[in-house]
């Protein structure tokens, strides 16, 4: 068994101090992982409905039942539930996961987390190290290996809402114009899905709509023993239009 408490990495970043925790759910007597940014917390394998959750609604939009015929870009690596959710959907071929941070990257490749083996070890996924917001703008796309490449699917897990920005300079994603660059990274009829920690949001709401052809936002009500009651996400889902169909080849 684990000690009560221990901090596994603590790495200095250029978005501040990053650290890596492990503790003892005195309940359960289970691990939880926490990822915290300065003295504020990121992520807790404690609550991963709504990273799952992300990768289930924003799939279930997309067609096909064949194996391997979806190429998925996930925004945002953290404690790998959004990847590795994307990695039990058969369909998937292909998972390029965009992280700003190598430090982050370095805890998978080292087995510090408990998907980092998984993710790591399977051929479909690629972890790549670079800002995901600048990414969507430049000409080279999310895919530094193959320029301008499109995707099926895009699923953005890294900010805690679109009002609620990690750093001022995301902010500009989640306007209309940010939302068409990010559009243009997608197949004909591809999927764009966004994990938010605030209430629906209409005015983020009415920007998708501008952008995209179909938009709708699902809440995610799940437990939270930590104040005895239940907690919820949101999870946004936009649809590009078809054109001539879902280019799956």
């Amino acid at each position: 068994m684990s000690a009560r408490f221990e901090e596994i990495d603590w790495r200095p970043t250029a978005m501040g101090d990053i650290s890596l925790r492990r503790r003892r759910d005195p309940v359960s007597g289970d691990d939880v992982y926490e990822v915290k940014l300065g003295d504020e917390f990121l992520m807790s394998s404690l609550f991963t409905a709504g990273e799952t959750a992300l990768t289930r609604l924003g799939l279930a939009k997309l067609p096909g039942t064949g194996l391997h015929e979806l190429d998925v870009a996930v925004g945002g690596l953290g404690l790998g539930y959004t990847a590795q959710a994307a990695l039990d959907d058969p369909r998937v071929r292909s998972l390029t996961v965009v992280e700003a941070l190598g430090e982050v990257i370095d805890w998978h490749k080292r087995g510090l987390v408990p998907l980092g083996a998984r993710l790591t070890s399977d051929t479909r996924c690629r972890l790549v190290q670079g800002d995901f917001f600048a990414m969507v703008g430049d000409s080279r796309g999310l895919d530094p290996q193959t320029p301008d490449r499109r995707f099926h699917a895009i699923l953005l897990d890294i900010d805690h809402s679109p009002r609620q920005v990690l750093h001022p300079r995301h902010a500009a994603l989640y306007q209309p114009a940010g939302m068409r660059a990010l559009a243009h990274r997608l197949h004909p009829g591809g999927v764009f899905a966004l994990w938010s920690n605030d209430p629906p949001d209409e005015e983020f709401n009415s920007v998708l709509t501008e952008v995209f052809t179909e938009s709708e936002a699902h809440v995610v009500n799940f437990d939270n023993p930590l104040q005895g009651g239940t907690a919820a996400n949101t999870v946004y889902v936009a649809k590009r239009e078809t054109g001539t169909g879902l280019r799956l080849k």
